[in-house]
């Protein structure tokens, strides 16, 4: 097993995060035991940031003991991961609109203490200004206007210097557009905000 990234190994072709929560499966993940640890695999077809992992990328902002704001983090799966990248000394801020989704992701940060689970509206972030400023955004809700909410967000919550990851979902923006004609249009939007260091398309 080798060292991919701070809190990622690769095994073979398997990416791994070492568990947090040694013997609690967070979903349905297979767990692996060496060297007297456990590490839980990153199916990159279940989880956006392991396919992008997977399929190269080598901008990767996240480390143990960083805060991050979550946008969209449905039911936890890709949070869970964060959550064991980032250790007991990180801070997760796990924004979900959804209050079915919402249930499962209190169950998660029961287990995982560096979880803190928002219930709210990632296009309203002011009703959760209390959250602290945070060294990484990463963006993952469906919607037509994904790009606007990131930029709100980072206005509010990103530190100077800090990191924004965004899952551009084509279909959800427009069905009627060629993908590649809106990730160009998505990316001419953020470029007027941030400086964009990779992209990597997960199909």
């Amino acid at each position: 097993m080798k060292s991919l990234f701070s809190g990622i190994f690769l095994e073979g072709k398997q990416l791994l995060t070492q568990n947090l929560v040694p013997g609690y499966r967070s979903h349905s993940e297979e767990l692996v035991q060496e060297s007297g640890k456990e590490y839980r695999v990153w199916d990159p077809n279940h989880s956006k940031p392991a396919a992008a992992l997977a399929k190269g990328l080598k901008a990767w902002p996240l480390k143990p003991g960083i805060k991050m704001l979550y946008l969209g983090a449905a039911n936890g799966n890709t949070v869970s991961f964060f959550s064991d990248i980032l250790g007991s000394e990180g801070v997760i801020y796990a924004v979900e609109i959804s209050e079915r989704s919402m249930r499962d992701l209190n169950s998660l940060a029961e287990k995982r203490k560096n979880i803190i689970p928002i219930l709210a509206n990632a296009k309203t972030p002011g009703a959760y200004g209390w959250v602290e400023t945070v060294d990484i955004l990463y963006q993952d809700v469906a919607t037509s206007d994904q790009s606007e909410i990131l930029i709100r967000n980072a206005k509010l919550f990103l530190k100077k210097k800090g990191f924004a990851l965004i899952a551009i979902k084509s279909r959800s923006i427009d069905v009627t557009k060629k993908p590649e004609v809106i990730y160009k249009q998505e990316i001419e939007k953020l470029k007027k905000h941030f400086t964009v260091l990779e992209k990597r398309k997960l199909d």
